[in-house]
């Protein structure tokens, strides 16, 4: 028995006051039916008793046995009668809202989003935001304390929790629930640590990656067969849908587009190397050379106010200064553009995507950004190939992430698959 079946099998029995491990024949069999039920139910969200019964591969008796029990544990309930095709109306049935959420942590450089989620993907919660850092040696306490405060707010008991899902930047091993990003290896272990402090199932996984999945299900690439979204902030996370499948290479860390290289020599990367693309088109970039300028008493508004105390912009300045008008401001935008072009040139010649989404903090300056792309891209891709590529600005990117992998952590839950699988098994009904 895999691991996340056993832990979905606990919790259902947890309700009947048995142990896992005092199941064996054909009770184990009717647990893994129930589960079956849940999975088709998650992805149709109401079917009738005749088309589970179908789908599961059961019969209509055993079903409605199935669906008996599992109304009595509290996961599914009926939704009325559905509409006959010559005989009688089938009984309708679907998971109950109530039960069965989800944690969702998005978790960035210097704070993390918090909230919670229904298997309709549902927000159930206010997102709760959090000051930390990866590699904070206390993010599972922090992390708790939120979702405890959103849980009281929400008058969701702990008990109808069924996992943590985590979508954070770096290198993420989702198999071994590491973050190799993060140096000390005793912090690295970020799966342990959350599962050791919330007693509950985690899922961790790549910002970029669990943006692009939410992005390719719910927001504006859906159902793109071959889709690249970038997470544009402090450095440049990349999820790839390649062929209808959420794409994580061999070792699952594909999509570090921070650390090509542009400029020989450069400037600096926190990997330690130089020339990366994220020296050039990060927020890091942008706030760095916004300082520079603020130091050389460059005209802006942004000198005025962040004269005394240049560590104290942000790109958000930044980009208010520049819809204001300020032409320091814009310029700055323009140049990460252009970086940023560069950078998309060389992914759209290879992958050849159909649609490129720009989300995070830097896909706010929208037209700032946008146009300097667009003009990039037009010197630097063949023809035939950019003018096959829309590149647009997300109207989710403040849910996409959360969404993203709250979807995958529901889809792997149901699917017992590999974590590093393709994320598509479950067609989830929007």
């Amino acid at each position: 028995m895999s691991h996340n079946e056993n832990y979905l099998l606990s919790k259902m029995v947890l309700l009947k006051k048995t142990n896992v491990t005092e199941l064996l024949g054909s009770e184990l069999k009717k647990y893994r039916l129930k589960k079956e039920v849940l999975k088709m139910l998650y992805a149709s969200d109401i079917m009738s008793a005749a088309d589970l019964s179908f789908s599961v591969g059961v019969s209509n008796p055993t079903m409605r046995n199935l669906i008996e029990e599992l109304i009595k544990e509290g996961y599914v309930k009926s939704y009325g009668l559905g509409e006959s095709n010559g005989g009688r109306k089938p009984a309708l049935f679907g998971l109950i809202e109530n039960t069965l959420f989800v944690i969702a942590c998005e978790m960035g450089r210097f704070h993390s989003k918090v909230t919670i989620f229904n298997p309709r993907h549902d927000q159930v919660a206010r997102t709760l935001l959090v000051e930390t850092e990866i590699d904070d040696p206390d993010i599972e306490d922090k992390l708790f304390e939120a979702a405890t405060v959103l849980l009281e707010e929400s008058q969701i008991q702990y008990e109808h929790i069924i996992g943590v899902a985590v979508g954070m930047p770096g290198l993420v091993d989702a198999e071994k629930g590491i973050n190799y990003t993060i140096k000390n290896p005793e912090n690295n272990h970020i799966k342990e640590r959350l599962e050791n402090r919330f007693e509950k199932e985690v899922l961790i996984e790549n910002d970029a990656r669990s943006q692009a999945y939410g992005e390719y299900m719910f927001g504006d690439a859906k159902e793109v067969e071959n889709a690249l979204v970038v997470n544009w902030s402090w450095g440049l996370g990349l999820g790839m849908i390649l062929n209808g499948k959420c794409f994580s290479g061999a070792t699952g860390f594909a999509g570090e587009f921070s650390h090509i290289k542009l400029e020989e020599g450069g400037d600096l990367c926190i990997c330690g190397k130089r020339g990366c693309l994220e020296t050039i088109a990060s927020a890091t970039a942008l706030v760095r050379m916004a300082r520079e300028g603020i130091q050389q008493d460059k005209v802006s508004q942004l000198t005025r106010k962040f004269r005394e105390n240049t560590q104290e912009v942000t790109p958000e300045d930044i980009i208010k200064a520049a819809k204001r008008g300020d032409e320091f401001a814009i310029s700055l935008l323009s140049k990460i553009g252009f970086g940023m072009g560069k950078g998309l040139a060389i992914l759209i010649q290879l992958l050849n995507p159909e649609v490129i989404v720009l989300s995070g903090d830097l896909a706010k300056a929208n037209q700032y950004v946008l146009i300097p792309i667009q003009q990039t891209l037009n010197r630097y891709c063949l023809e035939n190939i950019s003018q096959q590529a829309e590149v647009k600005i997300s109207t989710h990117s403040q849910g996409s992430g959360l969404l993203g992998v709250t979807a995958m952590f529901y889809n792997y839950l149901f699917n017992q698959e590999s974590i590093r699988s393709n994320y598509k098994s479950v067609q989830i009904k929007t």
